[in-house]
């Protein structure tokens, strides 16, 4: 076993014997107490005046981990729980997660992908923000780059991508927009290696900068958590260099999730995911589509294969032990990259499959720790631990 897997599994051990130890002292409500430990509430006074006020929470939890191209690491998960004032049962509660990560290797990284529902849900501010110093492997663009290709490079990356959707026609449909800007600068990438020799458009940093077109539906009833409902993520970007970018493309993504549960008797569920991303143009390297990472294709490492194109789809069945705060999943999907359709076949598609361990760390908002592990082809798989579900 590689050492950086043992260190993400001793993580595991750990949390299974504090989950153990927790639930012997239910009745003395000692989970809590040690989740609560975790836990602040910035608005805890003001509800304390008024008790319709939401009670907003912002639940943390230390992050450790390790990989050869980061050494150790330490860092901080954190999940901001919230309502705007005036907002009631009929508005999801918003979320705003943030992930701070440090390395021995002096590498870091600071991300936050949010949704915000105002009152009543009229409009939706979704996004990402990311900067990070962070190494990356690569094995060439395409199907299939063989493993002894690998080598990596470090480059610094900031990424802005906040999207204003307005609700229309219906309860669930959002309809907007917004701007992205995704800057690629400092790259350091190997003397005489592959990238170096073939040179990928953007291989030694880039600029997009653009507008997007959206289309959201999103029917779920809990946002971190759902066991039932729609959600549809349908975006269009213009990237040009008219605003300073480097590259004149165009970027078409979709996300497509579906939940149901299984009985009435329980709360065990399926959830299904498909996803797609299509390049169209002199799109850099850094717009490219990345199979594999914690969420899509667990068990690939992040851009074992890139392409412009990625289709994928998987399947997660999830768990619930009554009155426990235990759960498990286990989950299998299958995908691929292409540069024309007539690349894509059924035959040759990627598989990847897994299971995990679940954790609750709240129970109203369903929030959960999570230890997956996921394995595929050609891959002897990978482990992760974070905070919330993969999708």
């Amino acid at each position: 076993m590689k050492l950086y897997k043992k260190a993400v599994l001793f993580v595991f051990v750990l949390a299974l014997s504090v989950t153990t130890q927790s639930q012997e002292k239910e009745n003395e409500s000692g989970l809590d107490k040690f989740v609560e430990y975790f836990t602040f509430y910035p608005n805890k006074n003001k509800v304390a005046k008024d008790s319709s006020l939401y009670l907003a929470k912002i639940i943390t939890a230390p992050i450790v981990s390790y990989s050869p191209e980061t050494s150790l690491g330490f860092g901080v998960g954190a999940k901001y729980l919230f309502k705007f004032k005036g907002s009631g049962e009929e508005t999801r509660t918003s979320n705003m997660p943030v992930s701070l990560l440090y390395t021995l290797n002096s590498q870091f990284f600071i991300f936050s992908g949010f949704e915000i529902f105002t009152n009543q849900e009229k409009w939706v501010i979704s996004g990402n923000i990311l900067f990070q110093n962070y190494p990356r492997l690569y094995y060439g663009i395409g199907q299939n780059t063989p493993e002894e290709n690998e080598e990596i490079y470090d480059t610094y990356q900031f990424l802005f991508e906040p999207i204003l959707l307005k609700q229309a026609f219906t309860r669930y449909l959002f309809l907007g927009g917004g701007v992205r800007y995704n800057k690629i600068y400092d790259t350091k990438i190997e003397p005489n290696g592959l990238l170096e020799s073939t040179q990928p458009s953007g291989f030694n940093g880039s600029t997009s900068v653009g507008f997007e077109l959206a289309a959201l539906y999103d029917s779920r009833d809990n946002i971190l958590n759902a066991s039932k409902g729609w959600y549809l993520e349908l975006t269009k970007g213009y990237y040009g260099t008219a605003l300073g970018g480097t590259h004149q493309f165009e970027l078409t993504r979709f996300d497509l999730r579906h939940y149901l549960k299984i009985s009435q008797k329980n709360d065990d569920v399926l959830a299904f995911q498909a996803i797609g991303h299509f390049a169209n143009g002199d799109a850099p390297l850094s717009e490219l589509a990345l199979f594999g990472n914690e969420e899509t294709m667990r068990g690939y490492i992040e851009g074992r294969y890139i392409e412009e194109n990625l289709l994928a789809a998987q399947v997660e069945y999830r768990k619930t032990f009554k009155d426990s705060r235990l759960g498990m999943v286990a989950f299998l999907g299958a995908g691929d990259v292409f540069n024309k359709s007539k690349d894509l076949s059924l035959r040759d598609l990627k598989l990847n499959y897994g299971v995990g361990l679940r954790f609750m760390l709240d129970k109203k908002e369903k929030l959960n720790i999570r230890f997956d592990f996921g394995s595929g082809s050609n891959t002897d798989g990978n482990f992760y631990v974070n905070i919330a579900e993969a999708y």
